[in-house]
């Protein structure tokens, strides 16, 4: 017959030390043996003993959760998605006559404020603080607050010809008044080029405003014919600033060495730089073998080129 389980001493003979035996073998459980209570006065002479203490439970380990994956970074949350009740975002605070919108809340998307006259809004608008006048492309404008007049600009005779020749040039109208006015080219990135006494030469369709100080004339590519198309381009010289856009993320280039850039990616230049057209058209282009890149504007001297990432967006003939 084996043994019941409980305590009993250990079998190592320390007498100040129990181990548990569980009925078929000893345990790691051990305890300290309770002192005997003497008994009480005019007691039996037999009391009972009191219950075994129950075998102590083996602790289970916690049970072990995943980490929760932190968000990827821009991305929200359900809750900042969708809200926590009927679809609404209660999250959201920012509230204007009752309009309640996370456009409110994120700073990018409110209004920039600037002591400078010309701001960029964002990577793709400009903004403009009114009192002087200010060039801008026709139908440019997206906005504006105040006491705003647009007019036609007129180039003069001697521009209007050289556009009626080579199809470069600016249709311009004169911004004047009070206010702010908020400047914009079909999504494009704007940018902004400070001129001190310098020279900026600028493909036409890439200028997006300017400052009338500034002087403006169509100049040709060294190089190329008048009946050669896109090889006119529009110089601007003087004290200002320039707004020109590019069709995604450009790179400056400095031309310490001769530099070469297609036609239709090319965005602006120092007007200093010495221009030609460098041609690539070999004896396999006449058989269908060509690379398609024949020819290339050329710079040379010190300076600087913008490049943007287009050759020019595809826009369809006019019905």
């Amino acid at each position: 017959m084996s043994t019941p389980a409980g305590w009993y001493a250990d079998p190592s003979g320390e007498e100040s030390l129990q181990r548990y035996w569980d009925g078929t073998q000893w345990t790691e459980h051990t305890q300290s043996p309770e002192p005997a209570m003497p008994p009480a006065p005019d007691a039996a002479a037999e009391t009972p003993a009191p219950p075994e203490p129950a075998p102590p439970e083996a602790e289970s380990p916690a049970p072990i959760s995943e980490p929760a994956m932190p968000p990827a970074p821009g991305a929200s949350t359900e809750a900042e998605a969708f809200g926590s009740g009927m679809g609404q975002d209660e999250n959201i605070k920012a509230s204007t006559g009752g309009i309640r919108t996370e456009l409110l809340s994120d700073s990018r998307f409110a209004e920039v404020g600037s002591d400078s006259r010309v701001v960029r809004q964002n990577s793709r608008m400009l903004k403009v603080m009114l009192g002087e006048d200010v060039l801008a492309r026709q139908g440019s404008m997206v906005a504006f607050q105040g006491a705003i007049d647009f007019d036609h600009e007129g180039s003069g005779a001697a521009k209007f010809m050289k556009k009626a020749l080579t199809g470069e040039g600016l249709a311009l109208m004169r911004c004047s008044g009070q206010g702010e006015l908020f400047l914009a080219d079909s999504g494009y990135q704007v940018h902004i080029v400070h001129l001190d006494g310098a020279g900026l030469t600028v493909n036409g369709r890439n200028i997006l405003a300017f400052e009338p100080s500034l002087t403006w004339d169509i100049e040709r590519i060294k190089g190329a014919g008048m009946a050669t198309g896109g090889m006119f381009n529009t110089k601007l010289e003087g004290t200002g600033w320039v707004a020109i856009t590019t069709d995604g993320d450009p790179v400056v280039l400095n031309t310490d060495q001769p530099t070469f850039v297609d036609t239709d990616a090319a965005v602006a230049w120092s007007s200093s730089l010495q221009t030609s057209l460098n041609r690539t058209v070999k004896a396999k282009a006449l058989i269908g073998r060509g690379s398609g890149e024949a020819v290339q504007l050329t710079f040379q001297g010190s300076g600087i080129v913008i490049v943007q990432p287009s050759e020019g967006r595809f826009m369809p003939p006019a019905a």
